[in-house]
């Protein structure tokens, strides 16, 4: 049964209450709008998020009630930090921090327990001669699912290639194996997908090839590297004469597979006809299968919310991809778009760059909506160059597709969003739980907005869950930074009376 397939592999599954309670941090007047977090996770029973403002920098503890049992200050963080990244264990984090000094770029890591006290000093990952005063982060931080493998990379420009530098680290940050290798990706003609790393070491993301700045790619290439070698291996995925829009790969540790997916046109700039998926072989890097496959008409006419049937699928963008353990996924897509007076709003513009809209594919961008860097922050309430911009996000779309790429059933949760100035408070978070998927997302009630749950079962039904218990209305839900900290709790954070809080809600 298609139920009994819903097993997600990420987590361990629970059983849920008919209705979620939600417990409120308390307001923190040093938390103001200008604040910059991450919701590290939850270590031995307490809750963890990191804070910055400027060059401060500290660590909140809350209890499952989210009182605040203490904020510890991290001194060990210099000024001129560039990035801090987290890698959560149940009872302990390791954080993976950048910063300049002089000429040089240091990596560290600071290993942190449940109270963030150091375990043990900080130690230097890798360092970088720099010729110039840095403004961005250099290196790149993944890791696999399980955690127990560890990449730190970075690509530099030479004559307008790219050279790539991987350090492979275990869960103790114990240096593994280095790889220095000269590509052929040029910098203006390549775009590259998200960068992956298995449970076994090995490496993976994609390469897209395009005539111009402003074309969808081409030409596709996977690129492989496994753990001790000194080279990728490069795979040409054959098209046939379509075009595709940014590709999300995923990778299935259970089955070890690469899954690609991407929505795809038949000619440059024109409709989204379907969706593109291709499925790797981790075993022997050879191409499984490959699957265009179209949307019917029926449910173009059921998830358009503005336009024709035909334009239906432009403004979709893939959100999340959510593995079965029977080798097939699902995968849901948002409807979004924007309008300003001095820019129209335009996909490929958003995609692939323009004065009003940072590139997805910019990898090193915090504000890259696609980059893994870009919810760990609270975004600016006042959009891009201070322009006026009004934001919407509409319906989600929601595939369920076998191990080969074909459908097995869609649906859709229907919701009409939008605000000006900001998207904090639009979109939704994913939460995976009970065999459910669930879809959070604020929907507007009397001029305010009210956080609903909406699910989605193994079959494709959509249930409205009861609201949830002890909504305080003066709390804000921003639910499109929250993060799952367990099999059944999530972290929302929340603005009250210009305050960022945070939420913690028991499903």
């Amino acid at each position: 049964m298609k139920k009994a397939a819903l097993f997600f592999i990420s987590i361990f599954l629970m059983g849920w209450a008919t209705a979620q309670q939600v417990y409120y941090s308390q307001p923190d007047n040093s938390d103001g709008r200008n604040l910059n977090f991450e919701i590290v996770g939850k270590i031995d029973g307490n809750y963890l998020i990191y804070k910055n403002i400027r060059n401060d920098y500290a660590m909140s503890i809350y209890n499952s009630s989210m009182d605040q049992l203490d904020k510890v200050d991290l001194k060990m963080i210099p000024e001129r930090t560039l990035s801090v990244d987290f890698i959560t264990y149940p009872h302990y984090t390791w954080m993976v921090y950048q910063f300049q000094k002089k000429n040089i770029l240091y990596c560290m890591a600071a290993k942190l327990d449940s109270g963030a006290k150091l375990l043990q000093d900080p130690i230097v990952l890798d360092t970088t001669q720099i010729r110039f005063l840095a403004d961005k982060k250099i290196y790149t931080l993944i890791h696999s699912e399980d955690k127990k493998q560890i990449m730190l990379f970075k690509m530099e420009k030479v004559n307008n290639f790219f050279n790539f530098t991987t350090l492979l680290f275990d869960d103790s940050m114990q240096l593994h194996h280095i790889s220095k290798i000269n590509s052929g990706f040029q910098e203006k003609k390549y775009i590259f997908s998200d960068f992956l790393i298995s449970n076994r070491g090995n490496m993976v993301f994609t390469a897209g090839n395009r005539s111009s700045s402003r074309d969808f790619i081409e030409n596709l290439q996977v690129v492989m590297k496994a753990p001790y070698t000194d080279s990728f291996h490069i795979m040409s995925i054959n098209l046939g004469g379509r075009f595709l829009d940014e590709v999300k790969p995923k990778i299935d540790n259970m089955n070890m597979n690469y899954l690609l997916n991407s929505f795809y046109y038949t000619k440059k700039r024109g409709n989204t006809e379907g969706m593109f998926t291709a499925v790797i072989s981790e075993r022997n890097n050879q191409l499984i299968t490959e699957t265009f496959a179209k949307i019917s008409d029926s449910l173009r006419n059921t998830i358009k919310s503005k336009g024709s049937d035909k334009t239906a699928l432009n403004d979709y963008f893939i959100r999340n991809v959510v593995l079965k353990n029977d080798g097939g996924f699902l995968l849901t897509a948002e409807d979004f778009y924007s309008q300003s007076r001095n820019s129209p709003w335009n996909r490929w513009d958003y995609l692939y760059g323009s004065p009003y809209f940072y590139s997805p594919y910019s990898y090193y961008s915090p504000f890259s909506y696609y980059s893994p860097f870009y919810f760990n922050y609270y975004g600016s309430p006042y959009g891009f160059y201070g322009d006026d911009v009004r934001y919407y996000y509409n319906n989600i779309l929601v595939l369920s597709l076998d191990s080969t790429g074909k459908y097995e059933w869609t649906n859709v949760i229907g919701k009409s969003q939008y605000d000006d100035q900001t998207d904090n408070y639009l979109s939704y978070a994913l939460m995976i739980t009970g065999g459910q998927l669930h879809f959070i997302f604020n929907e507007n009630n009397r001029r305010s907005y009210l956080l609903s749950d909406r699910s989605i079962n193994g079959d494709g039904d959509i249930a409205r869950v009861p609201p949830m218990h002890n909504l305080d209305r003066g709390y804000q839900f921003m639910p499109r930074y929250a993060k799952q900290v367990s099999a059944s709790e999530m972290i929302v954070p929340c603005i009250y009376r210009n305050i960022i809080c945070f939420a913690r809600i028991q499903f």
